[in-house]
This record gives structure tokens, sequence and C-alpha cells, in this order.
């Protein structure tokens, strides 16, 4: 794929990560829960490689912070930065590494950003929030990290490789 496309399917991508949370936030609870902005960001890994998914990762919070006021830039916007950085990194690297694109490695591909990307969004509040008056815990990273995100979880799981299949089979990405 050439590098205007990539430009162009990364530009679109960070335009969905805009977009995309306005869907669930009138309810905020249900955008932490469904995650919005991490859908396009893991897709644009997989559609255009590790560097244009690394960076609209970690653009789309801080840009949407800007714009909209939420997420909050201190530590949420943050700290969603090098989370989703690492999504858009981890996605299209592991990806690449495929001589195709197969739901088996979409899927691998695909979970190993998730955990990694996780990994990170704890370490980045743990080092935000280490010296205040509210220090990051093991169980707000739990609770943060995978309880209130199981239904984020799931549709992730189930709508990426669909998405991925899809973007395969419409020749819009090789």
């Amino acid at each position: 794929m050439n590098s205007n496309r990539k430009l162009t399917l990364a530009a679109m991508f960070l335009a969905l990560g805009q977009v995309l949370p306005f869907i669930t936030g009138q309810i905020p609870q249900i955008g932490v829960m469904l995650s919005p902005m991490h859908f396009p960001v893991l897709l644009c890994g997989m559609a255009c490689g590790w560097q244009y998914g690394g960076l609209v990762g970690f653009i789309c919070p801080l840009l949407r912070s800007v714009l909209f006021g939420m997420p909050r830039m201190y530590p949420n916007a943050v700290g969603m930065a090098f989370e989703l950085c690492t999504y858009g990194i981890v996605s299209g690297w592991m990806l690449s590494k495929f001589e195709e694109k197969s739901i088996k490695n979409i899927y691998i591909s695909l979970i190993t950003a998730m955990i990694c990307g996780r990994i990170i969004w704890g370490l980045a509040y743990t080092i935000m929030l280490s010296g205040t008056d509210s220090p990051f815990t093991f169980q707000a990273f739990l609770a943060g990290a995978f309880l209130n995100a199981i239904p984020g979880i799931i549709a992730q799981l189930v709508l990426i490789p669909l998405i991925m299949r899809a973007l395969i089979n419409a020749k819009l990405i090789k």
C-alpha cells in the first residue's frame, strides 16, 4: 500500500477516534466500558502499519481533549495517549510479522496489543499518580484495565477481525 493511501486511512481513523466517542458521550460509564477510541487505533495499526497506528494512537486522546474537553487532559488523556500509542504500534507490528492477514493472525495481533496497551496504561497511571494523595493501586488497574472494560474488550474481539476482513476483501488494504 502506498504512503498516500496509508496517510489517508490514518487521517480517517484519527477522525473516527474523534467522532465515535460522541455515540457514548451522553453516558460516560458506557463510554468507559466500550472504549470507542480504541477501535480506530487498533484498526489503524493493522491497516496502515505500526508507525501510523502509534502516531494516531498517541494523538487521538490528546486532540480530543483539546477539541472537546473529554477525556480530561491529565491524567486521563495523557494515560490514554500512551495506551493507544501502544495499541497502534503493537497491533501493526505484530500483524506485519505474519505472511498473511488471516483471522487467526489478526486475533493474535489484537490480543497481544490489547494486553500490552493495558500494561502501559497501568504503568503510565502509576508514574503520573505516584507521590499524589491518590496513588494508582493494583485494584484500580484491574478495575480500569479489565473489569470495567469487559464490554469493550468483547466488542473489540468481535468487531475488529470482522472489519479487518471486510477491508481486506474490499481490497482497501493488503
